[in-house]
């Protein structure tokens, strides 16, 4: 291969310039780690939830470590807000939610309308609706429900399914996606 130090362009370069042009070319074959790998080697949430006036904006990944007291801030914010019940959210599941809203370029925080769920919680909204699952992902600290003023329900489970990574539910009725890190599937309209 030719010196290409002659036009200030290195291999490396080269590459970089490549691997960037594969991902937004073909950002659906990404996972969502991928999607955040090479993001400034930071991971950060922001998202607010309208049942407890509280707000979190947190840079929660750096240089490929979880900060476990920014995690552990994360599973408080989104416990079940009926019960005040806590779990261990799946960081799978935040890696998702951080990638999805990367790839739709707001700075408007999520509103969480739901993560982790009790199983007491998850029996009565059962009861109420025929749309919650028996074993649901939200008991598990797995999967969340999200809205975005600014982004449609289609634009975010664009966003979402991009990633590869878990479900994706369409709640077009209700205004707000589900956004999950179990198996990849998709649902809803």
């Amino acid at each position: 291969m030719a010196d290409m130090t002659n036009f200030g362009i290195t291999r490396r370069g080269v590459l970089g310039i490549f691997a960037a042009t594969v991902v937004a070319a073909a950002p659906t074959y990404s996972n969502a780690f991928g999607l955040l790998r090479g993001s400034g080697d930071i991971r950060r949430i922001k998202m607010y939830s309208g049942r407890t006036g509280e707000s979190i904006d947190t840079i929660y990944w750096i240089e490929g470590d979880y900060i476990p007291e920014v995690v552990k801030e994360i599973n408080h914010f989104m416990r079940d807000w009926r019960s005040d019940d806590t779990t261990r959210m799946d960081v799978r599941t935040i890696d998702i939610m951080a990638a999805a809203h990367r790839l739709m370029d707001v700075s408007e925080p999520y509103m969480l309308l739901s993560g982790y769920r009790s199983p007491a919680t998850n029996a009565m909204l059962r009861s109420r609706s025929g749309g919650v699952a028996r074993n649901s992902l939200h008991m598990k600290g797995q999967a969340a429900d999200l809205r975005l003023k600014s982004r449609s329900v289609s634009q975010m489970a664009r966003a979402a399914e991009a990633c590869a990574s878990g479900g994706v539910g369409r709640y077009s009725r209700s205004n707000f996606v589900h956004m999950d890190c179990g198996p990849v599937r998709h649902w809803g309209g």
